[in-house]
C-alpha cells in the first residue's frame, strides 16, 4: 500500500513556474465510455474497409475511375488509417478508466485491443492477397508489400507501450493525494517538483492532477522527485529499467 505524503506543491493553471518555466494547465481528463466507443466505430469501419478490398481482389467491387491496384492501396490506407485512430482512442481510455492487472491475460488483451484488431484487419486480406492466382505478378507484389508494411505499422502504433492498471493508479493517487503534478511535453513520467533535474532541459511544462497526467500517457512518478519527497508505493521511471 502506498505510503500518503504532502509536499509544497501549488496547484496552477497557466503562466510561469517559480523557475522561469512556462507552465499550462493539464486538458480534462475525459470520459472513457465515449471514447471506447469511438474506438469501437473506427474498428468496424476498419473491418469495413477489409472487406472492400477483398471485394476488389475477387472483382465483386471495382472503382471504374481507378485501376485495382490503386483501389486495393486506397482501402489498405483507410483501414490503416481506421485502426491507429481507434486504438489511440482505446489506449487513451484505458489510461482514463483502467482495469485490474490481477489477471494478467485479460489486463494484456485489453491494453491491446488495437493490436488485436489490427491484425484481424490485415492478416485476413493479406492471406487472400498471397492466395490469389488472377491477379498479375507485380500488382500483387506491390499489394502485398502496402498491406505487410500497412500491418507492422498498424501494430506498433495500436501496441500499449505504456499501459497502466487500476492499482498502480490508485496507489498514486492515495500516495499524491490533491497536490499538482508536472510533465514535459514529449517526457514519459510525471514529477513532482517543477524544479527537478530532469526538467532542466525543459521550458515549456503542463501541470494538472495525477489523474491528468497519466490520462496524458505520464503514467510513472519521476525517481527524483519520488526519493525528495519519501514517496513509496507508487511505480517509478527507475522501476521501468
Amino acid at each position: 500500500m502506498a505510503e500518503k505524503k504532502t509536499h509544497n506543491i501549488v496547484a496552477a493553471s497557466s503562466g510561469e513556474t517559480t523557475t522561469g518555466k512556462k507552465v499550462q494547465a493539464a486538458k480534462p481528463v475525459g470520459n472513457s465510455t465515449g471514447l471506447r466507443i469511438g474506438a469501437i466505430i473506427l474498428w468496424i469501419v476498419a473491418i469495413g474497409m477489409e472487406v472492400c478490398a477483398v471485394l476488389v481482389l475477387t472483382g465483386k467491387l471495382s472503382l471504374s475511375f481507378m485501376p485495382a491496384l490503386w483501389q486495393l492501396i486506397l482501402f489498405i490506407v483507410l483501414d490503416l488509417a481506421c485502426v491507429i485512430i481507434g486504438s489511440q482512442l482505446w489506449k487513451k481510455a484505458n489510461h482514463i478508466s483502467p482495469v485490474s492487472e490481477k489477471n494478467k491475460v485479460k489486463f494484456w488483451l485489453w491494453n491491446n485491443m488495437g493490436l488485436i484488431v489490427c491484425v484481424a484487419a490485415f492478416v485476413p486480406f493479406i492471406i487472400l492477397l498471397l492466395k490469389n492466382k488472377e491477379l498479375d505478378k507485380k500488382t500483387k507484389a506491390i499489394a502485398v508489400v502496402v498491406a505487410i508494411i500497412a500491418l507492422l505499422i498498424g501494430g506498433v502504433s495500436s501496441y500499449d507501450w505504456n499501459p497502466v492498471s487500476l492499482e498502480q493508479k490508485e496507489a498514486a493517487v492515495e500516495a499524491l493525494g490533491d497536490g499538482s503534478v508536472y510533465w514535459a511535453p514529449f517526457g514519459k513520467v510525471y514529477h513532482t517538483h517543477e524544479d527537478c533535474s530532469a526538467l532542466n532541459q525543459t521550458e515549456t511544462l503542463t501541470v494538472g492532477s495525477v489523474e491528468e497526467a497519466i490520462a496524458a500517457n505520464r503514467t510513472r512518478l519521476c525517481s527524483f522527485c519520488a526519493r525528495q519527497d519519501d514517496i513509496t508505493g507508487v511505480v517509478t521511471d527507475e522501476a521501468a529499467d
